[in-house]
């Protein structure tokens, strides 16, 4: 199904409609955030995919609010089908209003009730999804083994976490609680929310004998999303591991289960503070990202999507950490270095050292690199000097 502009959305107050994509909807007093368009936009690409190479598209919207995110699954995704679910029966009247101006009645469903007790009962009724979409406040950890149950193997799960406190190193002792993981502070706490997401995801998914690949991930300023794929297969042990700080130096290291009783920094040898266990691996599919520019592309959809996956391509092989570039300028005692002229210089100093260096989403004012900090402050001062 072709999908449509991608507009971008801004909030008028005295409009009783919203357009958002191919979606018209009514928020009335639905929570709505327009600053997370970006993330039901990769998630429309991500399930149009899906829905040309598996010939159908069933989702779940677990927690559908005022029903845009049904919407745009069914008009611009090709669903065939979609349950939207919202715990609040409160917002029955909106909902019920915007689906049935948007779809027909035979495309979806709508149901008030706890998020786990749908998958629950898709489980006994071994009544299996596609996508399944969890838009949850503060962590999703609750709602993943059982979504689990109601997932389609080689279907598509789309979580969210806003508890950016928990997983930035604030709250150490909720971490472990929600995480199974300690978050500890450092310049990448950003990234470390997706990758902390991710490996619960993978831990959940193998207790139950599953596999889990990331598709993409996201942060948009606020909001961590991560969309993996449901698979059958072996766990990864290479994927899931520690990230290791050092205060004293500031450089990144992973480390696996076997190196923590011997982890100090290969910098400078100080003791690193310690992170995890989280997702080591890509953050993102790079084909399967690949395919969702193109498609972006053929929809005519706004340079600012395309801007964003070709950062997300770049970005996908690199190692799990970045580096500020205000860190960089304080490490250095310099002024901050200009990005891409630091990225190129990186990766000009590649030279058998296989240096290389790109933007990152996660934070327009970072790089991405695998050379070691203190080549990146040798040429960034070096940079300044000319």
């Amino acid at each position: 199904m072709q999908g449509g502009h991608c507009l971008s959305h801004t909030e008028h107050p005295n409009t009783d409609y919203q357009q958002e994509g191919k979606a018209r909807f009514a928020i009335a007093n639905a929570f709505y955030r327009s600053s997370s368009q970006i993330g039901r936009d990769l998630a429309v690409l991500a399930a149009a995919i899906y829905r040309q190479q598996q010939g159908q598209l069933r989702v779940i919207d677990a927690m559908t609010g005022c029903g845009v995110r049904p919407l745009r699954y069914h008009l611009e995704a090709g669903a065939d089908w979609v349950w939207a679910n919202e715990g609040n029966p409160e917002l029955k009247a909106v909902l019920r209003k915007n689906l049935r101006h948007g779809m027909a009645p035979e495309a979806y469903c709508i149901t008030h009730q706890d998020a786990n007790q749908l998958f629950f009962s898709c489980a006994q009724k071994q009544d299996y999804y596609d996508l399944i979409d969890i838009d949850s406040f503060g962590s999703p950890t609750p709602f993943i083994n059982t979504a689990l149950w109601a997932i389609k193997l080689g279907g598509l799960l789309y979580l969210t976490s806003t508890d950016g406190r928990t997983t930035g190193g604030h709250a150490l002792t909720k971490s472990v609680q929600i995480y199974g993981a300690c978050a500890r502070n450092h310049p990448a706490v950003h990234e470390q929310g997706l990758r902390l997401l991710i490996g619960c995801a993978a831990q959940q998914a193998a207790s139950r004998g599953f596999h889990i690949e990331p598709v993409f991930s996201i942060f948009n300023g606020f909001i961590h999303r991560v969309m993996v794929r449901v698979v059958t297969g072996s766990w990864q042990d290479e994927h899931y591991g520690f990230l290791a700080y050092c205060h004293s130096c500031g450089q990144f290291r992973s480390a696996n289960w076997r190196q923590l009783g011997q982890l100090n920094c290969g910098a400078c040898g100080a003791p690193p503070v310690v992170s995890g266990p989280m997702w080591l691996g890509p953050l993102h599919d790079v084909d399967y990202v690949g395919q969702m520019a193109v498609l972006a592309t053929q929809w005519h959809w706004p340079q600012r999507i395309q801007r964003w996956l070709a950062v997300m391509l770049q970005e996908a092989a690199m190692p799990p950490y970045y580096y500020p570039l205000a860190e960089i300028g304080r490490r250095g005692q310099m002024d901050i270095p200009a990005r891409d002229r630091l990225i190129r210089g990186i990766c000009d100093r590649s030279t058998g050292n296989n240096y290389c260096a790109t933007r990152t989403h996660l934070d327009a004012q970072a790089i991405k690199t695998n050379a070691p900090l203190a080549v990146c402050l040798d040429i960034a001062k070096r940079l300044q000097n000319k």
